[in-house]
């Protein structure tokens, strides 16, 4: 990737490819304002030519002079230009963009293919294959001993290593596609068996769809067979039945996202019991954070406690209050959330002038403890 040079501490502050882009910005400024210079000394050399008068030839002369000088500028702008842009098309990866004729339609139906594979990141070593004059089949051969390459394609070692015959990128890709299929159907939940590496172990052994199928058709069998108290249990928690059926498939495996399904369900329980909403994504992030269902109920209890009186304050003071950050103030604490609230206690208690009764000034005589 190439390295961009920009005045002080700037180019630190941009990623590379802002860091190209401002870059060329600046060099096609440069062209520009050289090519415009030119222009103007052209127009200039073509009003005074025929002119006999002599500060006319003195003006024409000093116009030539500096047409060569600009000229040159012009040349030294466009080749910097041209240089910048082609940076610019390596950081960003538009290598297509660097090649043309055949060398172009090569790279962009190899990239195409290896794109096809998840193996997108190639597209640099495409480039300089293509570049230095390797046809397709080679460039193929040689992709294949990349390190990408062979993680992609990562059973295929164990599978040679066990005497077993080497699949094809497309036959590969089929199996996982099918295993892939085999899973959603099932409704297996998400993260369990479900990307590319969970799948290598699955063909290094050989295993056909059929027998993956056989092998989920037999853990949710097990879910209907289990003992009819354990099943209860399970399911009290909040797990569906393709998570059961998940659990009877790899408890190991299985255990980790189950345990996080049925805190996200226990805190969402919490909300929902104080008349509150059920944010699965946000419950969910707080079960990835550790907190726990008596946690669960601490926070939604002072949630609902105070929910009406601080939505009134930020209808009155400004920036409002909602159940998120609600429960950003509860849960995390010392957010942007944590200070509106602050500001709204600390608003009310300011205009609290002695009176006695309703929600304002209960919150206000609390001094907002938490």
């Amino acid at each position: 990737m190439a390295n961009i040079n920009l005045p002080g501490d700037m180019s630190q502050a941009m990623s590379p490819t802002e860091a190209a882009k401002m870059q060329l910005k600046i060099a096609e400024a440069q062209m520009k304002q050289a090519q415009k210079a030119l222009a103007g000394v052209n127009a200039q050399i073509k009003k005074l030519t025929g002119k006999k008068d002599s500060k006319s030839k003195r003006l024409l002369a000093a116009a030539q002079g500096s047409k060569s000088r600009l000229t040159n500028q012009v040349k030294t702008a466009t080749a910097k230009f041209t240089t910048t842009q082609n940076k610019y098309y390596q950081v960003t990866g538009q290598y297509d963009k660097l090649l043309n004729g055949n060398n172009r339609d090569a790279y962009m139906a190899l990239n195409s293919l290896f794109s096809q594979y998840g193996l997108g990141s190639l597209a640099g070593k495409i480039y300089d294959y293509v570049k230095n004059g390797y046809g397709a089949d080679t460039i193929s051969i040689l992709l294949q001993d990349t390190p990408e390459y062979k993680k992609r394609f990562a059973a295929n070692q164990a599978r040679l290593s066990a005497g077993m015959s080497v699949l094809s990128p497309a036959e590969y890709i089929s199996v996982e596609n099918s295993y892939r299929q085999i899973m959603k159907q099932s409704g297996l939940p998400e993260g369990f068996y479900d990307t590319n590496d969970d799948f290598t172990k699955f063909i290094s052994g050989d295993m056909s769809p059929t027998e993956l199928q056989g092998r989920v058709d037999l853990a949710t069998q097990a879910t209907t067979l289990a003992n009819p108290a354990f099943k209860a249990a399970l399911q009290q928690m909040g797990l569906s039945q393709g998570e059961l059926a998940a659990y009877f498939l790899d408890q190991n495996r299985a255990l980790p996202i189950l345990q996080k399904s049925a805190a996200t369900a226990a805190i969402g329980a919490e909300a929902l019991q104080r008349g509150l909403a059920f944010d699965q994504a946000n419950a969910q992030d707080l079960a990835t954070m550790g907190v726990s269902r008596e946690q669960a109920a601490q926070g939604y209890a002072k949630i609902a406690d105070e929910f009406s009186d601080l939505g009134t304050l930020g209808q009155i003071y400004g920036g409002g209050w909602t159940q998120r950050q609600a429960e950003d103030d509860a849960f995390v604490g010392g957010t942007a959330a944590s200070q509106q609230r602050d500001k709204l206690v600390n608003r009310e208690k300011g205009n609290f002038s002695g009176a006695t009764g309703g929600a304002r000034s209960g919150l206000a005589q609390a001094g907002g403890a938490r």
